[in-house]
C-alpha cells in the first residue's frame, strides 16, 4: 500500500526532532548577539555624542574667554594659549568650514586691514584674527593628525590645568576666584575647558 502525503509529511517531521531543536537553538543565539550588538552600540552612540557635546561646550568656553579678556577681563594670565585650545578642541564641522573659503576670506580681510589700516583694527581683534589665520594655514599635520590624536587632547589639558591654576593664584585662592568680578563666570568657563579633554582620556583608557 502506498501512503498519503499528509502520513509522509508527518514522518519527515518526526524523523527530524534534533534538527528542529538545532534550528530553534540558533534562532535564539542569533536574538541574544543583535540584542547584545545593539546595547553595544547604543552605549558607544551615547559616549560619542557626549565626547562631541562636551567638544563644543569647551570650543565656546574658550572663545567666551578669548572674547572676555579683550574685553572686561584684562588679565595677565596668558591668555594667548587658548587660541591653540580653541584649535585643537574645535569641533570638526566648524574646523572645516573655517579653515575652507570662509576662513581664507575672513583672515585675507584681517592681512589687509591690519597692513594698511591699523588704526581701524582694533587691539580686541588681535587673537581672534590669529586665530582665523592659524585655522587657515596649518598643514595637515597639526590640522588633522595632531587634533584627531591623543596629543591633541594632552595639550587641551595642559592649557586648562595650567589657566585654572594661574586664575586661583591670581585670584588669591579658590574661594576668591568665585567672589571676585566675573569670578564666577571666570571660573566655570576654564573649568568647562578641562571636561572635554578629562572625558576624552577617561573613554580612551577604560
Amino acid at each position: 500500500m502506498g501512503r498519503s502525503p499528509v502520513d509522509y509529511l508527518a514522518m519527515k517531521t518526526d524523523q527530524n526532532p534534533v534538527t528542529a531543536e538545532l534550528i530553534d537553538s540558533d534562532i535564539n543565539e542569533l536574538k541574544m548577539a543583535a540584542k547584545k550588538l545593539f546595547n553595544h552600540a547604543t552605549r558607544l552612540s551615547g559616549l560619542a555624542v557626549g565626547t562631541s557635546f562636551l567638544k563644543w561646550v569647551a570650543s565656546f568656553a574658550a572663545i567666551y574667554l578669548l572674547i572676555l579678556d579683550r574685553t572686561n577681563w584684562r588679565t595677565n594670565m596668558l591668555t594667548s594659549l587658548l587660541v591653540p585650545y580653541i584649535f585643537f578642541s574645535l569641533p570638526a564641522a566648524l574646523f572645516s568650514f573655517l579653515r575652507g573659503e570662509f576662513g581664507k576670506w575672513v583672515a585675507f580681510i584681517a592681512v589687509v586691514l591690519r597692513l594698511f589700516y591699523p588704526r581701524h583694527f582694533p587691539d580686541w581683534l588681535e587673537m581672534p584674527g590669529a586665530l582665523i589665520l592659524l585655522l587657515v594655514v596649518s598643514p595637515s599635520f597639526f590640522a588633522h593628525a595632531l587634533r584627531n590624536n591623543l596629543v591633541g587632547v594632552f595639550i587641551c589639558l595642559i592649557i586648562g590645568c595650567y589657566l585654572l591654576q594661574e586664575h586661583i593664584r591670581a585670584s588669591g585662592g579658590f574661594r576668591n576666584s568665585f567672589t571676585q568680578k566675573h569670578g564666577i563666570s571666570n571660573t566655570v568657563g576654564i573649568i568647562l575647558l578641562l571636561v572635554y579633554p578629562i572625558w576624552s582620556l577617561v573613554l580612551h583608557f577604560l
